[in-house]
């Protein structure tokens, strides 16, 4: 039996999944790894952690599928992974300094100050990625001004998956999904955008070479080959961002789809022929091919807010935490609204749709009838109106969102399934496997390997695992609610 494996290299770890030639999973491995905060604002990975995590998850999977499968065939291997990470390598080609990921905002003073410009709102428009901290753009502004040695002197500034590649291949490649969200790729032209590069204070030659997502690559160092218990003639393909792979893997390719994400973060996205961007700057405009590009928005909290809460405040005893479906369980008693009482999520500032990242969290309208269940579902209250905030911004620039496809972690929890359908008063479909990241990098392979001809060419989502129509009553509630939830913003902003 041929196979393949979709390997997503996320935030708080790895995961590399096994299909069968029908899109069928057959088995997973996942290595997690943690995210370092050596002082405030600064969030850094190590990237030989990371190498080491896509090696043992690939080898993990392999070992697992040939037990069960006897006489499989792994016949390639494609790649997803997080966006806005960035670090220098030397001459040498060892890392000069840990990975600064997306939470990382070391460079806001850089960002809000380019961020009302003419050459910020030149620059967003050129590239679709909004000025942020999160933008590898402002992280490199930041090294030119406080890491001059390292800024003038690396060899090369790569993400983690171009890291990955060098390692296995030794070439610099970058798919042009991951370069789109760098702030530094002119997604019209699809090249590196002189402009942005300028201001970086990097030229072209210091950055990898873009490629497609359908890339392949052939011949894997033997060494590592033999760690994952591969032939190294096996083709790595090198797939793109893991949020363009998750709306390709839960096919969510037609006018007013969404796909919803909600992980450590979360995000809200839609596909699109062309690049279109915000006026307001609200949103993303990210590329997988010159035919398909993926517009939307991410929010910094989304699964996070639940467990800082959860850590923080609810009781446990000393051996474990209250588990999050326990939690979910008593927040779920509580009618949707919670009483009044509202939550901005803002505990690592925001993204889209304010791409402000002095914003902080707050409860509002905390009474003596509320506890501890009915702050719980506040918070995850919160988290979805962050995202029909981001939602109702692409309805303006696109089309009405007409059904949600929930992927990721949260879509196994029917509490955020129901919640998500009664904000947005859209139905939420969920597909039998929420993982799209990686069977979107399956997709990708499929596609290089000849054996999809076009990647609408395949229903890859199949049938619905479940479906949750919207409460009218609870709508209105929850309406009342967004509505204060956002002239909260407004009045407290300036405040942060």
């Amino acid at each position: 039996m041929d196979y393949i494996i979709g390997v997503d290299v996320g935030t708080s770890g790895t995961k590399a999944v096994a299909f069968g030639e029908e899109g069928e999973v057959l088995g997973e491995h996942r290595i997690t790894y943690p995210i370092l905060n050596p002082q405030p604002h600064h969030y850094e990975q190590d990237p030989e952690v990371l190498f080491d995590a896509v090696i043992a998850s690939i080898g993990g999977v392999v070992r697992a599928t040939r037990q069960h499968i006897p006489g499989s065939q792994l016949i390639g291997v494609g790649f997803s992974s997080a966006m806005h990470g960035i670090f220098a390598v030397d001459n040498e080609n060892r890392p000069l300094t840990h990975c600064i990921i997306w939470t990382d905002t070391r460079s806001m003073p850089f960002a809000t100050q380019l961020k009302d410009t003419p050459e910020g709102a030149s620059i967003y428009r050129a590239t679709g990625t909004p000025i942020h901290p999160m933008s590898p753009l402002c992280k490199l502004a930041w090294m030119r001004s406080h890491m001059r040695a390292v800024h003038s002197s690396a060899h090369k500034f790569i993400s983690i998956k171009e890291y990955v590649f060098y390692k296995l291949f030794s070439r610099y490649v970058v798919d042009e999904s991951i370069a789109s969200a760098t702030g530094l790729f002119d997604v019209h032209r699809m090249r590196w955008h002189a402009e942005a590069l300028e201001l970086a204070g990097v030229p072209a030659e210091r950055l990898s070479e873009p490629v497609a997502v359908t890339c392949p690559f052939i011949g894997v160092q033997s060494h590592f080959a033999a760690q994952m218990g591969i032939d190294p003639l096996t083709p790595f393909v090198i797939g793109g961002s893991d949020g363009c792979l998750a709306n390709l893997g839960a096919n969510v390719t037609r006018p007013g789809d969404v796909a919803v994400t909600i992980g450590t973060s979360g995000a809200i996205r839609m596909t699109s022929e062309a690049p279109r961007t915000d006026p307001r700057a609200r949103t993303f405009s990210y590329v997988l091919t010159e035919k398909f590009h993926v517009l939307g928005g991410a929010v910094n909290n989304g699964g996070i807010a639940l467990q800082w809460f959860r850590d923080n405040f609810v009781a446990a005893d000393h051996h474990s935490k209250t588990s999050y479906e326990t939690l979910i369980a008593s927040a779920s008693r509580i009618p949707a609204g919670s009483e009044g009482l509202i939550f901005l999520p803002y505990l690592s500032g925001e993204r889209s749709p304010h791409w402000n990242a002095n914003a902080k969290a707050l409860f509002f309208g905390v009474q003596l009838h509320h506890h501890k269940d009915h702050f719980t579902r506040a918070v995850m209250e919160g988290v979805v109106f962050g995202l029909y905030s981001v939602g109702k911004a692409l309805e303006e620039i696109t089309t009405p969102i007409r059904t949600i496809h929930a992927n990721g972690g949260f879509a196994r929890s029917t509490l955020w399934l129901q919640l998500l359908a009664d904000i947005f008063n859209r139905e939420v479909v969920v597909p039998d496997n929420v993982e799209g990241s990686a069977r979107g990098a399956y997709l990708v392979v499929l596609k290089a390997l000849d054996r999809l001809a076009d990647f609408s060419a395949i229903d890859v989502q199949g049938s619905a695992a479940d479906r949750f129509e919207p409460d009218q009553a609870r709508h209105q509630q929850y309406l009342m609610n967004f509505e204060r939830f956002e002239r909260l913003y407004d009045k407290v902003k300036d405040e942060f």
